[in-house]
């Protein structure tokens, strides 16, 4: 599987703020936005062709058109720079505005399921979570890098919905239980449409994301109803 070498991108240039690992926040020269982009592609790219085993940081920077040192300056280690990369594949999603909150919720389910069976997000996806079970280390920039920047998908909808009155307002004071109830909306939609995606390899269309839609806002008795013609 070939892949656009990018050019060799300038020594210097704005920070970009990578996509949001512990190396984002080291000190050294200005960092390149052209050249995280091309690294985190190539890296993407080097992994849906050679496996993880076999993926290198030498193989990446040159995929890249960068030297090596450019990837060490950035990143520690192969797991993070992976991590980045898929992360940065997560930041593009966007709530989508259907004029109410099931339409909304239908929306976000499909473009997650999307983004989940482009190779470059599987395969990095999985190969991350893999090794994160033997390193917490990881596991904890897994949950800062993708998990907690992706609720700003639930709390952008429900404030929403909230907004149309969809959704009862937030009580004062209750800064807690919100928190608990975006944990919990994000919990079962993501949970749901990775598990169907990544540890089924079923079909996230528009049939199933109708029926998963009316079981969230609906409940039980209502998803098992026979859906109307």
């Amino acid at each position: 599987m070939a892949a656009p070498s990018a050019p060799t991108p300038p020594p210097d240039g704005p920070s970009p703020g990578a996509a949001g690992g512990p190396s984002a926040h080291r000190r050294g020269r200005p960092r390149s936005a052209a050249a995280d982009r091309a690294i985190l592609h190539a890296t993407r790219a080097t992994l849906v062709e050679v496996g993880w085993n076999r993926l290198t940081m030498s193989r990446v920077a040159t995929r890249a058109g960068v030297a090596k040192t450019t990837l060490y300056r950035r990143w520690t280690s192969k797991s993070e720079l992976v991590l980045d990369a898929v992360a940065a594949l997560f930041d593009e999603l966007e709530l989508p505005d259907g004029g109410s909150l099931r339409a909304d919720v239908e929306g976000v389910v499909l473009s997650f399921a999307a983004l989940l069976q482009r190779p470059e997000t599987k395969t990095s996806l999985m190969a991350v979570i893999a090794e994160s079970t033997c390193d917490d280390g990881l596991r904890a920039r897994v949950r800062e890098a993708i998990v907690e920047r992706q609720k700003r998908l639930v709390l952008a909808g429900r404030a929403r919905a909230q907004s149309r009155g969809e959704l009862p307002p937030d009580a004062p004071g209750s800064e807690a239980e919100s928190a608990r109830v975006v944990d919990l909306i994000f919990d079962v939609i993501a949970g749901a449409v990775v598990h169907r995606s990544l540890v089924s390899d079923a079909a996230v269309d528009a049939a199933w994301t109708r029926r998963f839609t009316t079981l969230l806002l609906d409940g039980l008795a209502a998803a098992s109803a026979p859906e109307r013609p």
